[in-house]
């Protein structure tokens, strides 16, 4: 089951996350906005992953006094898309 999310980041210098996935599988991942080579590498990363592999590998990562950043709002992302199934 192919399923595109578009998931508005709360707390973090990207906009939006955009996640293609296959079966629970991670197709596409696009940041708009955020940190370029940051952003960049972990989509490229995550490309091929299972979407519940990736969830526990970002999951909770933070930023000094940040409560969230761009690879723990990607596992937000994905949770919503497993979740909607």
């Amino acid at each position: 089951m192919k399923k595109h999310i578009e998931y508005k980041t709360h707390g973090t210098c990207s906009r939006m996350v955009i996640v293609d996935l296959e079966d629970g599988v991670v197709e596409k991942c696009e940041f708009v906005g955020g940190c370029a080579g940051n952003t960049q590498g972990v989509a490229r990363l995550v490309t091929g992953m299972r979407a519940e592999e990736a969830i526990e590998k970002l999951s909770g990562i933070r930023c000094g006094f940040k409560y969230t950043t761009c690879p723990d709002q990607l596992a937000q992302t994905l949770k919503q898309a497993i979740s909607e199934n």
